[in-house]
């Protein structure tokens, strides 16, 4: 399957998350390989975004990575207990990001059941930037992972399905703390499917 190259994460940011919808984000780890269908992305920015970690020009240890070059992950923790999977966009000196909010298990769906819990219903095993992280075993570790490389661990591919998703727009969520831009219609979704049944 397709690696998208650096090159397409050199892209406005918009236009890379709308056209990570209905790729695949793969983990490789000791334990195995899982996959999610990606379902449900944000925007974030840069420096021009309220919203965003580097409005204003904020740079620290902790948003370092979004400075940094295009098409590696950015992994933060929300109320010091949840990571949260983003994407780097545009390239150096530009610290703009797509958060990868949901999506879909499609591979290694007994690992993904283990790590999310045994009674979790198949719908909300990775509907959410926490569970999705859970579901993949990302955290902080991964960090600035190379996601044009699949010896990074995580990487995202072209669906071999090949269906294009149809895709809607709308405000993104948790963040009324920016003004006007909570109401900027940066968060993308695709149709939900249901987990595939072979794990």
């Amino acid at each position: 399957m397709f690696v998208p190259t650096r090159g397409f994460y050199q892209r406005p940011t918009v236009e890379v998350a709308r056209d990570l919808l209905g790729k695949i984000v793969v983990r490789a780890t000791g334990d195995g390989v899982a996959a999610v269908r990606v379902t449900e992305v944000e925007a974030y920015l840069g420096e021009d975004d309220p919203a965003c970690h580097t409005f204003g020009g904020r740079r620290t240890r902790r948003t370092e990575t979004m400075w940094g070059r295009a098409g590696v992950a950015y992994v933060y923790l929300i109320y010091g207990i949840h990571s949260c999977l983003n994407v780097v966009t545009v390239g150096e000196g530009a610290p703009e990001a797509v958060l990868i909010r949901g999506g879909v298990p499609v591979a290694g769906l007994d690992l993904v059941r283990r790590r999310r819990g045994a009674g979790t219903p198949p719908a909300r095993l990775s509907d959410g930037p926490g569970k999705l992280c859970q579901a993949l075993a990302v955290d902080r570790g991964q960090d600035g992972a190379d996601l044009c490389d699949s010896g990074s661990g995580i990487w995202f591919v072209d669906d071999p399905e090949g269906a294009k998703p149809v895709i809607r727009a709308a405000p993104r969520i948790g963040v009324d703390y920016a003004g006007e831009a909570a109401a900027w219609p940066l968060r993308f979704l695709t149709d939900r499917a249901e987990p595939s049944a072979s794990g």
